[in-house]
């Protein structure tokens, strides 16, 4: 390694964030084979993302970046480090990192991708500081380096038993070149990856130490409420603050703006020296609204405009064979139309920023944020100013769901700190969640097939019609291309049928739509998982087995279908009255699938069991694993069986959990989860490939049960026949 001249800032910068160890760390592309000092190297050091610090007093710090958002990444991204530098969570200081570029471009979490896309490289990290501290032991001791090994934080000499500590290393370990193909263990070895583990992030969060988003205090703040216009889109004509600053504790009210991709949306904020008086002064606000060309948007005309749009061809999406001239020689054919809402992210903890402004240059952010990377770049770009000058504070997340990936909250609190001159936080009560969005957006599906006489499948169809995120997120949205999120996983699934036919219908919708957990598979999934079973149905054969039937290769799915159907006792015959239900589904985050049994009960149907397979290739920490496929089913049932979000004269009707309801302990039975793993590498996600399939097995299930077909969510589960 060649040592630089570096600058005093730079100095500063550096040595303000690691001390005197070293730092050893990836590419934005992968394993870097770099380390570097406080004292050479500097450039190096910010083309690279420094994970692991060791000083001199022995301290390790491992840098998360992979902001907490309850998925377990605070212990899952940290293990990966500490497995192969052979040392144990509690022996480490984890560090979440707020959007630096000297950390990359790996900050963010979403698409489950926070091990599947940095295993490998991750352990890596871990390698090299290992072998670089075992080197350094090994010369001091003047003996062969096959005599050391690392344990607990130390490099002992097997034949003496003579050991340092890795502080006392870090500084001659530092000045090696690092190994760029660092030897990994055997996964026999392994003592904290595959393994249940506690995660470091429970007891802080048990004991109410964890500071989320919500709990950022600074001396002098104040807090606002926003009033937003009720239809999306809605002008500010004029507004009367007259009796909103007679309120006590009201020190102002501006107009500030919330953007969200290609939309900006103008609000009234009511700020206070406290969050009481800033919602009292918000009530007491007059605002008057020219609702613009969505005042008339509703519910039930949209939803009548897309199934007109079902009529329409589409456009073709990654067609096989010749679709319409076998459905239409094909002996039975079979068509269905299936439904699914806009619905709510709904985290517990709702949409909250802290900003504060120095000068007119320098600006502190405390967020819960999913996109921290993004984050930073987007908000100094928008203000024009340099992205050293934004220090992001990145906290726990109570919740995240996809709704933390954009920053129209944090556009609202930063406008009102530069505004008020002072730090403010904006925090957004249970209704502005509601009512605000964005949301996720529905989709209805077109399902067609051709069977022949014996049941098999010759002609199969899904064209999706629906609005698109990518038309809010994207200035360069092309409606006369097919929107690849709204189409998403459909013809990745492994059915071995001839003649298939994708398509995609653009109908568009002014509201404010952005990704929700697991995206559009949790509603694809769900016509296409139901509508398979309708054809076993019409073919008259069992619905596990037909799918088997589809898949004569080995494949992922066939495994998980097996797994299913050994776990569940798929053939064994189940108590009168209840009825069985199977669906799986693969797509961009992994693949998981689920059988699912109820019991008649009245006019509707009671879950039973729930029974999980999840094909993950490794496993981090399957505690982990398990309770986001729970998590997971509990989403699903809450989108399955409730409200969802409708409109009315352009204005959300839902406002709160008494109208927008999750669902309760009691609506659920334990959901049974078994992890199948290969131990070949991680390409599959933990947190979203439970959500999408969990729905068309209960609807299957209702079916079997009730002989009652549900094609449109959400259902009353309390009144299916």
């Amino acid at each position: 390694m060649q040592s630089s001249s570096i600058n005093r800032r730079k100095f500063l910068q550096l040595s303000g964030l690691t001390g005197t160890g070293f730092l050893l760390g990836l590419t934005k592309s992968g394993f870097a084979g770099q380390a570097v000092t406080a004292f050479k190297n500097i450039d190096a050091a910010y083309a690279f993302t420094p994970l692991i610090n060791i000083d001199s007093s022995g301290q390790i710090t491992i840098f998360n970046t992979r902001p907490e958002i309850g998925q377990g990444t605070f212990q899952s991204v940290p293990s990966l480090i500490a497995e192969e530098l052979e040392v144990s969570l509690d022996q480490v200081v984890i560090k979440q990192t707020g959007g630096e570029k000297i950390f990359g471009n790996t900050q963010w979490v979403g698409g489950s991708s926070s091990v599947r896309e940095s295993y490998t490289a991750l352990r890596k990290v871990g390698a090299s500081a290992r072998e670089m501290l075992v080197k350094a032991a090994s010369e001091n001791w003047a003996v062969p380096a096959s005599e050391c090994y690392a344990e607990q934080g130390k490099i002992f000499h097997r034949p003496t038993g003579k050991s340092f500590t890795y502080g006392q290393l870090a500084e001659k370990a530092s000045k090696y070149e690092v190994p760029k193909e660092p030897v990994l263990k055997d996964p026999k070895d392994f003592k904290l990856l595959g393994k249940p583990t506690p995660r470091p992030d429970v007891p802080p969060k048990s004991s109410g130490e964890a500071v989320f988003g919500i709990d950022a205090v600074l001396p002098g703040m104040v807090y606002a409420s926003v009033e937003r216009s009720p239809v999306f889109g809605g002008k500010i004509i004029s507004y009367d603050d007259t009796a909103a600053k007679l309120v006590k504790g009201v020190t102002g009210v501006y107009t500030c703006n919330r953007i969200i991709g290609t939309k900006k949306y103008e609000g009234v904020a009511v700020v206070a020296e406290n969050y009481w008086a800033a919602v009292q002064g918000r009530k007491a606000l007059k605002v008057k609204w020219d609702p613009g060309a969505n005042a008339s948007f509703n519910t039930k005309d949209y939803e009548q405009s897309l199934r007109n749009a079902a009529k329409k061809e589409g456009l073709p999406h990654k067609p096989i064979g010749d679709f319409d001239g076998a459905f239409a020689s094909a002996p039975v054919k079979l068509e269905a139309l299936y439904e699914t809402p806009f619905v709510s992210h709904s985290p517990i903890e709702p949409m909250n920023c802290l900003a504060s402004w120095h000068d007119t240059d320098k600006l502190d952010i405390w967020v819960s944020t999913q996109v921290p990377g993004d984050l930073k770049e987007s908000v100094a770009k928008y203000y024009n100013i340099a992205e050293d000058n934004l220090k992001l504070n990145v906290t726990f997340n109570g919740g995240g769901f996809g709704r933390r990936l954009i920053h129209d909250f944090v556009y609202e609190a930063v406008d009102l700190s530069k505004k008020a001159g002072k730090p403010v936080k904006v925090i957004w009560s249970r209704e502005d969640d509601t009512k605000q969005g964005p949301f996720r957006p529905p989709t209805f599906s077109a399902m067609k097939a051709g069977l022949s006489p014996d049941g098999k499948p010759l002609a199969f169809q899904h064209k999706v019609i629906s609005p698109a995120i990518d038309a809010i997120m994207n200035p360069g949205f092309d409606p006369s291309k097919v929107d690849q999120t709204m189409v998403e996983g459909i013809s990745d699934q492994k059915y071995e049928i001839p003649n298939i036919k994708n398509a995609f219908v653009y109908v568009a919708a002014d509201i404010p739509m952005l990704w929700w957990r697991a995206v559009t598979s949790t509603t694809l999934a769900f016509s296409h998982e139901c509508f398979i079973d309708e054809m076993a149905v019409k073919a008259k054969k069992d619905p596990l087995q037909y799918r088997l039937d589809m898949l004569t290769k080995e494949s992922d799915s066939k495994n998980v279908l097996l797994k299913l159907k050994e776990v569940s006792g798929w053939d064994k015959p189940l108590p009168l009255g209840w009825g069985r239900g199977i669906a799986h589904h693969e797509f961009f985050a992994g693949l998981c699938g689920y059988v699912v049994e109820v019991s008649k009960k009245d006019k509707g149907v009671k879950l039973e069991k729930i029974f999980a397979v999840i094909d993950m290739g490794t496993v981090v920490n399957p505690d982990t694993v398990k309770a986001q496929v729970e998590g997971a089913a509990v989403m699903a049932l809450t989108a399955a069986i409730k409200g969802g979000i409708t409109f009315d004269k352009g204005q959300t009707v839902q406002s709160n959990f008494n109208n927008n309801p999750l669902v309760r302990i009691n609506e659920i039975p334990e959901v049974q989860v078994h992890i199948l793993t290969n131990g070949g590498p991680v390409i599959k996600g933990a947190g979203e490939p439970g959500l999408p399939t969990f729905a068309p097995a209960l609807c299957n299930a209702v079916f079997a049960a009730t002989g009652k077909r549900v094609r449109k969510l959400p259902f009353d589960i309390r009144n299916v026949v």
